[in-house]
């Protein structure tokens, strides 16, 4: 099996419990250059809380003993809100609905940066966080889902924004926003319908972690989906 590193690497992966995270924790678990693969998730019991600054802070504190890291994956975010799926049009709009979306796919995830991404060790390390190919406001022809893609929009600007800063510190860091496929799933199930090819959840994570092996230090963030193209913003 590749590696995703060439020497011995810790690894932490934020929202194991779901089926992509957990995938992603098996699959480097296979990874004979990744000594130590931590987990992370609200229902292990450790108090992780998404929609918590202080747990996040709280639990970024406590995941300091076995760093410094030199990937971590934050696997976490929501397609259905309060019960409710993607809106279809502007008339569905919910003031409620929309701001925690952004809670869900935009300030958590922000927050866990700031508190982990001083866990990085030095050198080639990544962080890489799970966006969706809706996010790209280039690439978006179909409408609707007004929501889930602003919230997932508004990721991509803190993930690439957040790379220029760290990078001035650390050259080699790579800052990835992840597209994985439509992945069968819990969150997926209500809309997979019409999805020609729905992939395992360990087909996209192995697809995930190849795009991020061929990935080379740059200036800025990468949008790339489980195949390794990259995505337009």
């Amino acid at each position: 099996m590749a590696t995703l590193f060439d020497t011995d690497c810790r690894a932490l992966v934020i929202g194991a419990s779901g089926a992509i995270g957990g995938a992603f924790v098996e699959s480097l678990q296979q990874d004979r250059h990744c000594v130590h693969v931590k987990q992370l998730s609200r229902s292990d019991g450790s108090g992780f809380d998404l929609l918590n600054p202080q747990a996040i802070a709280d639990s970024a504190t406590a995941c300091l003993l076995n760093g410094p890291y030199q990937l971590i994956i934050d696997a976490t975010g929501g397609l259905t809100i309060n019960g409710v799926g993607p809106e279809k049009s502007l008339a569905a709009i919910n003031a409620e609905n929309l701001a925690r979306s952004f809670a869900v796919n935009a300030t958590g995830p922000m927050l866990v940066l700031r508190h982990f991404a001083p866990l990085l060790a030095s050198g080639p390390v990544i962080y890489a966080k799970l966006s969706a190919r809706v996010g790209s406001i280039s690439d978006n022809h179909k409408g609707g889902w007004y929501s889930y893609r602003a919230s997932k929009a508004a990721l991509n600007m803190l993930l690439q924004t957040t790379a220029i800063e760290l990078q001035r510190k650390n050259p080699l860091l790579n800052v990835v926003a992840l597209q994985p496929g439509t992945v069968r799933s819990r969150l997926s199930q209500p809309f997979s319908a019409n999805v020609p090819k729905m992939l395992e959840p360990a087909e996209s994570a192995a697809g995930m972690l190849g795009a991020l092996r061929q990935l080379e230090a740059r200036q800025g963030a990468y949008f790339v989906d489980y195949q390794g193209q990259e995505i337009p913003w």
